[in-house]
């Protein structure tokens, strides 16, 4: 009874590939100067090595634990200033179990087990078996999350499996997630549910984390579009973002089945994504992949992993023609970065920011004229500085919107966000609110499960004093994206039909619930001080 660690070099081939002198050069110091003495401090043997892995023996989980995250911690701290493609990062696995000795190599369930662990481990993490979890907890200085339940090849009966990412800043990674324990458990939908967390940026340059971003944002979008999932929005699952997160609670807190999480390496011209779905309820992998291909051909390596998760979730979902955008934003890459540089900023909502992503957008517009989503975002930035009174001149600013707005439908009229916020330009300016109305139920045929369009639609109907209308699409985009930064503009619609329904009550509770979110939203202002007016 010992305990194996298993360990491989990520990427290996692609790494001798691109350098083998290099490579092999490389790893040999590495293996000098940090692997080797941590096995030899933690009292190690080496019983074997490959090209690009080794396997360990050693007396204690402890041991083998410690000697993992001593050499991956310092092999995090020397690759720091080493360009990402040219990193070399170990996976690390570990069991304890029965082995069987001969000629001095090993045998037997135990290695195999802990050479499949370092296979489902990520680049410079360690995954272990729960028969070494139990031996280790509370004696090692690093936490580790709960994988669930892990089918394993080759091995015959699922096993929990327990992961940590090395964090080179401190010596423990705590456990972290927003604070959502006052809210009520919400209830699961009768069709899938998912989540998607924003993807890690494992670039190694934090000013790449836009694209990481970008790329969610475009797989909730593509997921959405297939009318049978309901998909959590994005300024909800992005409170997790940059946190370490137990995949149950999070499913807990948004109320659904499914969590997806991945990952996004960008180097050079090429992209690496990763993704994996958790079933919440058991911490089963249903599906985990991964895609590399050309930038130039990212917008189809998006369509692989939403396919994938269709597909997972549903197996009778893959002879079905999945029902989703295929167009992509821009043929020029360069523009879509813009785009997704602007994102961040308007997601902030103050005038600075506004004036920040209206330049970045401009810089997409210039490299693609007919960048449909750009305009549209554009034009949806001047309709929300003009009623709050931003605008440095009011009517030139409107005629630009309904200017970028209409050029938009003219080459994105097929894209449910581009009809989404063309409307809310519409409507907010008061250009044309009918027309905004038929926006929002075309985008809606596209997207039924986009919070936005039905906050929006919500909206427009309280005040055409169709209420019947109104309140079940603003409660179900509140549903749909239960910790959104930017529901209180859907509150504030819900406060705007119960008063025109006379329901007092019901409306001051909403607009409370919308000042307490931002306090300096007119339109809930003003709806509040007729409730407290009307309630006397």
């Amino acid at each position: 009874m010992v305990a194996i660690l298993a360990a491989d070099v990520a990427g290996y081939s692609r790494l001798m590939g691109s350098d083998e002198e290099g490579t092999l050069s490389h790893l040999k110091a590495l293996r000098r100067t940090h692997v080797d003495p941590a096995i030899t401090a933690h009292r190690g043997r080496i019983v074997k090595t490959t090209g690009d892995g080794m396997l360990v023996e050693f007396a204690s989980a402890v041991d083998a634990t410690r000697c993992a995250v001593k050499a991956q911690r310092e092999m995090a701290e020397r690759n720091a200033d080493v360009p990402q493609g040219s990193r070399i990062e170990f996976r690390m696995g570990i069991h304890v179990g029965d082995i069987i000795i001969d000629d001095n190599d090993i045998f037997g369930d135990g290695v195999n087990i802990a050479a499949r662990l370092e296979g489902i481990a990520e680049p410079g993490g360690v995954c272990i078996s729960d028969d070494a979890y139990r031996q280790i907890r509370g004696k090692v200085d690093i936490t580790f999350d709960d994988m669930g339940s892990q089918s394993l090849k080759n091995i015959a009966e699922p096993m929990r499996a327990w992961r940590s990412r090395i964090d080179t800043n401190s010596s423990t990674v705590e456990s972290v997630r927003p604070t959502t324990e006052t809210a009520p458990p919400l209830g699961l939908p009768d069709k899938p549910s998912i989540a998607v967390l924003p993807f890690q940026n494992m670039s190694g340059d934090p000013e790449q984390d836009y694209f990481a971003d970008g790329m969610v944002e475009d797989i909730i979008t593509a997921l959405s579009q297939v009318k049978w999932f309901f998909v959590i929005a994005r300024n909800s699952s992005f409170i997790y973002k940059g946190r370490p997160v137990n995949v149950k609670q999070v499913a807990r807190d948004l109320g659904v089945r499914y969590v997806l999480e991945g990952s996004v390496r960008k180097a050079g011209g090429r992209v690496r994504i990763t993704g994996q779905l958790i079933q919440a309820e058991t911490g089963r992998h249903i599906w985990a992949d991964r895609f590399d291909g050309e930038l130039a051909d990212v917008f189809n390596l998006q369509d692989q992993v939403t396919s994938s998760v269709v597909g997972a979730i549903e197996p009778s979902l893959r002879e079905a023609e999945i029902a989703r955008a295929r167009c992509k934003p821009t043929e020029r890459l360069d523009a879509y970065e813009w785009y997704l540089r602007a994102l961040p900023h308007f997601y902030t909502l103050n005038r600075e920011s506004l004036d920040k992503a209206i330049v970045l957008l401009g810089q997409a517009i210039a490299i693609d004229p007919h960048f449909a989503l750009a305009k549209a975002l554009a034009a949806r930035c001047y309709a929300w500085r003009n009623p709050q009174g931003w605008a440095t001149v009011p009517e030139e600013e409107k005629a630009i919107a309904v200017r970028l707005g209409r050029e938009a439908l003219q080459d994105g009229d097929h894209d449910p966000s581009v009809l989404w916020m063309v409307g809310f330009v519409m409507w907010q300016l008061r250009v044309d609110p009918e027309g905004a109305l038929e926006l929002y139920d075309r985008s809606l045929s596209l997207n039924a499960n986009c919070a936005q369009a039905l906050a929006l639609r919500g909206w427009a109907l309280a005040t055409a004093g169709r209420l019947d209308e109104a309140v079940p699409a603003l409660l179900q985009a509140l549903r749909l994206s239960p910790f959104d930064p930017e529901a209180f503009f859907t509150m504030s619609a819900l406060g705007c039909a119960y008063l025109m329904a006379r329901r007092f009550d019901e409306a001051f509770k909403w607009t409370s619930r919308a000042l307490r979110q931002r306090p300096t939203f007119a339109p809930a202002l003003r709806f509040h001080a007729v409730c407290l007016v009307k309630l006397g």
